[in-house]
């Protein structure tokens, strides 16, 4: 089989538009991966070549865990690892693309803005090879090349200067780009037709038969599972899912499949209720804090009936950030479902980014641009640092617990002890 991780020096230089062309183009015999926390990337890849796509943590998980992970899922062909910001970055972590491509022992090919440049790339990639010396860099992609020209003066350089590393080809400048949203890439931009006209033009430059000499990989064996066991309940769960409540670990739903006898997902956008024999409730982060999220959920009068139905019985809820959102009193002039004693407020800058510990240990991630008014009902800290000062991030009431921190399952199911009534 065919494995590589697509990094570079930094975000927006053209990762997402490789890993995108070249999704599309293997989209039959693809299995695509994400390095880090992201929700948004993993679901563009979903929309790109219809297989979902897995997170790779080595922050959240250990590194036997992402081991296993990573081979549970490589049932494709070709596994194509998209990386998180620069090569390096999150290293402190101990989750960069260095570290991700040196534990599974996968090749990395870099994508390299060259706009205004040609020498000098040479010397950037002679930086990124000597910082570490076991790093994975095989192979580089040019972007924003000007000229065929403009190619062969770098690669002329880098031919001169490397003898290890592969020049697989360059990409366009100009080419058009994928729009964001609030939170990310904008999935409604991935329609058939912009996809195909997208990997067309990237991918027209690029030896991918030299690309796929350099990323054979030879499958392990997941002979020790190291996890603790998953004893399937005779329960029922719910997933709140739709496009306001869309952030999924596909692991974690797969957990969840392990661990519940009956998985149920209700869309909340339209207006599906809860079963009423549902033991736990699981609403997704997302979307909800935007007048555009909100209008698509305001009028759901079934849906909002079953959830309080739900609560009134005493039965359990888990919920992640917009989950969360959702479950408190309002969000400035929002009117949420007055579940947990809280409001919150829409600010124009992030109020966090990255990982995190609650004060239990657990570690997660957050991202959001919503803040608490007030934090007197909060039990529960989110630091930077194990044990550290931090911000309140969760609140629980009975049986209802909303959290802003994200985390995988399959390695604490203590979660699902703590607060999914098993």
């Amino acid at each position: 089989m065919k494995a590589f991780v697509i990094s570079a020096i930094a975000s927006n230089q053209g990762k997402t538009i490789l890993t995108t062309a070249l999704l599309y183009h293997y989209r039959k015999s693809v299995r695509p991966f994400k390095i880090g926390p992201d929700y948004i990337d993993p679901q563009f890849h979903k929309t790109i070549c219809d297989t979902n796509s897995i997170n790779l943590d080595t922050f959240m998980m250990n590194k036997s865990q992402v081991k296993w992970i990573f081979n549970k899922y490589n049932n494709k062909d070709i596994c194509i690892v998209e990386g998180v910001m620069g090569f390096y970055d999150g290293m402190d972590k101990a989750c960069s693309a260095y570290d991700v491509s040196k534990l599974l022992k996968i090749p990395t090919i870099l994508i390299l803005d060259a706009s205004g440049s040609y020498i000098t790339i040479s010397a950037v990639l002679k930086g990124l090879k000597t910082y570490k010396k076991d790093n994975t860099i095989k192979a580089i992609v040019l972007n924003n090349i000007s000229s065929s020209m403009h190619y062969e003066l770098i690669k002329r350089q880098v031919n001169e200067d490397f003898d290890d590393i592969e020049i697989l080809g360059w990409i366009e400048k100009n080419l058009p780009c994928l729009k964001d949203t609030h939170l990310g890439l904008d999935l409604n931009d991935a329609k058939k037709e912009t996809l195909q006209k997208l990997s067309k033009e990237v991918l027209k430059h690029i030896d991918l038969e030299k690309l796929q000499k350099i990323s054979v990989y030879t499958k392990k064996k997941n002979n020790n599972y190291p996890f603790e066991k998953i004893e399937k309940v005779n329960k029922k769960a719910t997933i709140i899912k739709d496009e306001n409540f869309s952030f999924l670990y596909y692991d974690n739903l797969k957990v969840l499949k392990e661990l519940f006898n009956k998985v149920e997902i209700v869309n909340p956008s339209k207006d599906e209720q809860i079963s009423k024999d549902s033991d736990f409730v699981y609403i997704l982060g997302g979307y909800i804090e935007t007048q555009k999220a909100y209008d698509k959920i305001k009028n759901s009068k079934n849906f909002k009936d079953s959830l309080l139905r739900h609560v009134k019985d005493k039965r359990y809820v888990y919920a992640e950030c917009a989950g969360l959102l959702f479950l408190s009193k309002n969000v400035d002039d929002k009117k949420m479902m007055n579940i947990l004693d809280v409001s919150f407020t829409l600010t124009n800058k992030r109020n966090r980014l990255g990982y995190y510990y609650n004060q239990k240990g657990l570690k997660g991630h957050a991202f959001h641009y919503t803040k608490p008014i007030d934090t007197k009902n909060a039990i529960d800290i989110l630091s930077k640092k194990k044990n550290s000062k931090g911000e309140f991030g969760a609140w629980k009431k009975e049986n209802v617990y909303g959290t802003y921190l994200h985390t995988m399952f399959r390695n604490n199911l203590n979660i699902l002890k703590d607060y999914f009534g098993i």
